[in-house]
């Protein structure tokens, strides 16, 4: 598959890096959980309410959670459109379109659509985002192959336990690095595999008044394989995976954000209970991954796993 290096992205009609201005409209309402949505649940663990609606929120400025109680979706508004990141479950869809539109956004605001990678709890939602709202889905090759396909990856460590899901028709290749620019809207693509093949992480600044803050939309780091994989028989991956998590932790990084909102403790920073904003969160998630994949070589090179 050949992959367009950003510049020529660009410059393909079909590829509409900059698609004719048309300014969404600004939320009326959105620092605060709708009244009319019930909260998550505060003894939820990362593995519920993957499928259940959460309250839209203002995260700082212009980026919005626009996900579900265990899975995040990110919308980010700029003067010709919105950008959202990932579609979660495929069951996820409706409620991430009713939480767009309890914004005060339109679908049809919604011109680019993104992805941290290509698991159905994070993909699975993007074919009925894309239909509904016409936006193409911008993604790395690696990552493209399983989103136009539904299926899983042979190369993914969790091959085997991977669930199929909507394919996704519009799947358009960016290459590590590639910037997605729509009006006043930058954000940059970094490749972070390791927790799967097509893990890419994204970066981003909003900005309240004058007060800007850098935005950090960090992959999964977490390791988990199907019965038959051993990561520690594949040392380049192993490799790349470090690299992915030395990346995260020097980029500039004032709030951080994950798939999984409980990873990063996010309800919580939305609600004023922990500080949402932290420069070494990123550091942070980074260790965390790396003590994670050590401690998994570890338990296989002792033969516990998988």
């Amino acid at each position: 598959m050949r992959v367009l290096p950003p510049l020529l992205v660009c410059l393909l009609p079909l590829a509409a890096c900059q698609p004719a201005p048309r300014v969404a409209a600004r939320p009326a309402v959105a620092a605060a959980p709708s009244e009319t949505i019930p909260a998550c649940p505060a003894n939820a663990t990362v593995m519920d309410g993957w499928d259940e609606r959460a309250p839209p929120r203002r995260i700082f400025g212009n980026t919005f959670y626009i996900g579900t109680c265990g899975i995040t979706s990110i919308l980010i508004a700029g003067n010709q459109g919105v950008i959202v990141i990932d579609g979660a479950t495929e069951k996820a869809a409706v409620p991430i379109e009713a939480n767009i539109r309890a914004l005060g956004f339109k679908l049809g605001d919604v011109r680019y659509l993104l992805n941290t990678h290509e698991h159905s709890d994070h993909a699975g939602g993007l074919a009925q985002l894309q239909r509904d709202t016409g936006a193409p889905l911008l993604a790395r090759a690696v990552a493209a192959t399983t989103l136009r396909s539904g299926k899983g990856n042979p190369d993914d460590p969790q091959f085997e336990d991977m669930h199929p899901y909507p394919p996704v028709a519009d799947v358009r290749v960016i290459a590590d690095g590639h910037v997605v620019q729509l009006g006043d809207l930058h954000l940059t693509a970094h490749a972070t595999p390791g927790h799967a093949p097509g893990g890419t992480s994204w970066t981003w600044r909003s900005c309240e008044g004058t007060h800007c803050v850098d935005i950090v939309y960090a992959d999964s780091f977490s390791t988990p394989t199907d019965a038959h994989h051993r990561r520690s028989d594949d040392p380049a991956a192993i490799a790349a995976f470090r690299r992915s998590l030395d990346l995260v932790a020097s980029l500039p990084c004032d709030i951080l954000l994950t798939p999984h909102p409980l990873r990063s403790n996010l309800p919580a920073r939305l609600g004023g209970q922990a500080p949402l904003i932290n420069p070494n969160a990123c550091k942070a998630y980074a260790e965390e991954g790396r003590a994670g994949l050590d401690a998994r070589i570890a338990e296989e090179q002792r033969g516990k796993s998988p």
